[in-house]
């Protein structure tokens, strides 16, 4: 296993802290794919996704891009819609994905983040060699996402309910990354991550 690197699940559910914890990862020197990035790129001007979302959903493209806000609306509550969107989107994403895995090995990388929000709901945690949740209070996390410009409480649960629970998630996890005392202490967590997976591979444990 030692030829390939590492393979680092990241999730939480929304609000966790999981964006400024893929970035202490990138500072460390780590390859990470952020799964909604690459989701934001193909929605944009010349996105793969743009002509296939125009088809499947009217009225969500405009000015040559996708209308996020208004495709949100589409599917927000309609589990058909959902699964349909999708099954569209997937396998851009992860065609876009095996290029970014490519650059990694090339670069000689030892491991690699995937950042995924939905990674045990999708099934992708069995393909990680270790999954880390991050996650924080409810009460911080609903305070945090109800900060965001156009989001509800009613808005937070709906994407709640497709989110697998935090303590399930904690449950399954190899890490924690604790994220309501501090950015340094969060950092910290990281590095002894990194320096625990580095000294496993070392042993040929993973």
């Amino acid at each position: 296993m030692a030829d390939r690197p590492i393979m680092i699940g990241l999730t939480g559910s929304i609000g966790m802290g999981k964006s400024e914890t893929a970035r202490m990862f990138a500072e460390l020197g780590i390859p990470v794919h952020d799964s909604d990035a690459a989701v934001a790129k193909l929605y944009e001007v010349g996105g793969a996704a743009v002509p296939v979302i125009a088809e499947a959903f009217p009225g969500c493209v405009k000015d040559g891009k996708v209308d996020r806000v208004e495709l949100r609306k589409r599917v927000v509550d309609n589990p058909e819609a959902y699964a349909k969107l999708n099954a569209l989107v997937h396998p851009l994403v992860g065609a876009e994905n095996r290029a970014f895995m490519e650059r990694a090995i090339a670069a000689g990388a030892d491991m690699v983040v995937q950042d995924v929000p939905l990674l045990f709901e999708t099934g992708g945690h069995a393909r990680m060699d270790a999954v880390v949740v991050v996650s924080a209070p409810s009460h911080i996390q609903r305070e945090r996402v109800l900060a965001r410009p156009g989001m509800s409480p009613e808005l937070l649960d709906s994407i709640l309910q497709r989110q697998m629970p935090d303590e399930e998630k904690r449950a399954k996890a190899h890490f924690v990354v604790v994220t309501d005392k501090g950015l340094a202490h969060a950092f910290e967590q990281v590095k002894m991550i990194v320096a625990e997976l580095r000294e496993r591979r070392r042993q040929g444990k993973v």
